[in-house]
């Protein structure tokens, strides 16, 4: 099984950048899956705020083999390979496996509500035995508050028991911090991998076992939340989560996908980078400068954001 020291403990669901068209922009998703590989950041790609349901399969494929013939390494490589429909998960899942990807992140099938454990295991079950291959290591997403389909304890426990190894952790974006230790006392003795949601649970996760957080605005303050994680244990830990829950909260006044694709586009002084696939739209010149006074005020910056300007 993969071990802690193996996996990055911060990864961001990479930001999908789209062209005027609406397409992805290949060139752009590039740089900044570069831009995040240099600060040490895991790139799980096809997250909630990759935009990923607004993707189709054959999008999706198409960005995996672009970051594979970029020469992005495989084992930074955590893809969301959840769908409501099981054979599209089965399919996407085998491709990130035959690409290395370390591992993928699997939504419960989220367009059924109240549907019980026992369906959500045949769920899980399908798609580990449909990809049949020893390879594939599985990170549950648990994310109630978007998908309404919760992953109970319990089911965790059934389908540890059953696949051993290949059920390898759980991305924790409940934002109950109570369900977040449950999993890690449960769970982690058995080498269960615990990732927080958001960087606001990071430290409080170390503290109690957890490997690390999978988060959004990895996206745009990469720097600052990977070095929480490697200094966690240091005495400024705390003032270090408090430098980090203000820029989240800056972020969060905004709807985030939009606010950080603008952020973005601002520190790379490409416009471009702030379009976004309906049904989302891009803030408005109003929230636009809201969100830069509110980032200025609290000091933010993105070294390096100069490099992802250009398709």
């Amino acid at each position: 099984m993969t071990t802690h020291a193996r996996i990055p403990g911060v990864f961001s669901p990479v930001l999908t950048p789209f062209d005027e068209a609406h397409r992805p922009a290949l060139g752009r998703y590039v740089k900044h899956c570069r831009w995040l590989r240099e600060q040490s950041v895991g790139l799980a790609i096809f997250g909630t705020n990759s935009e990923a349901n607004s993707l189709s399969l054959s999008e999706k494929h198409e960005l995996l083999d672009a970051l594979l013939d970029a020469g992005v390494e495989p084992a930074a490589l955590m893809p969301g390979t959840g769908a409501c429909a099981l054979p599209d998960a089965v399919a996407l899942t085998r491709h990130a496996v035959r690409s290395g990807s370390m591992g993928v992140l699997v939504l419960p099938p989220f367009y059924y509500k109240g549907v019980s454990d026992e369906g959500l295991f045949r769920y899980y079950a399908g798609l580990i035995e449909g990809v049949s291959d020893d390879k594939l290591r599985m990170y549950l997403y648990h994310i109630p508050p978007v998908s309404q389909v919760p992953l109970s304890l319990d089911l965790i426990d059934r389908l540890l028991d059953r696949y051993p190894g290949i059920v390898a952790g759980v991305k924790d974006s409940g934002g109950d911090w109570s369900n977040t230790a449950a999993m890690i006392e449960r769970f982690a003795p058995r080498g269960f991998h615990v990732y927080a949601g958001s960087e606001a649970f990071l430290l409080q996760t170390l503290r109690a076992g957890g490997v690390g957080c999978i988060t959004a605005t990895g996206n745009v303050n990469p720097g600052p939340i990977v070095a929480l994680h490697q200094h966690w244990q240091d005495a400024d830990a705390n003032e270090r989560q408090a430098g980090l829950n203000a820029t989240r909260n800056a972020f969060q006044q905004f709807p985030m996908i939009p606010a950080m694709k603008a952020a973005i586009a601002w520190k790379s002084g490409d416009a471009a980078w702030a379009t976004v696939r309906p049904p989302l739209v891009e803030l408005n010149a109003a929230q636009t400068a809201a969100l830069k006074a509110a980032l200025d005020g609290i000091g933010f910056d993105m070294p390096g954001a100069d490099t992802l300007a250009g398709s």
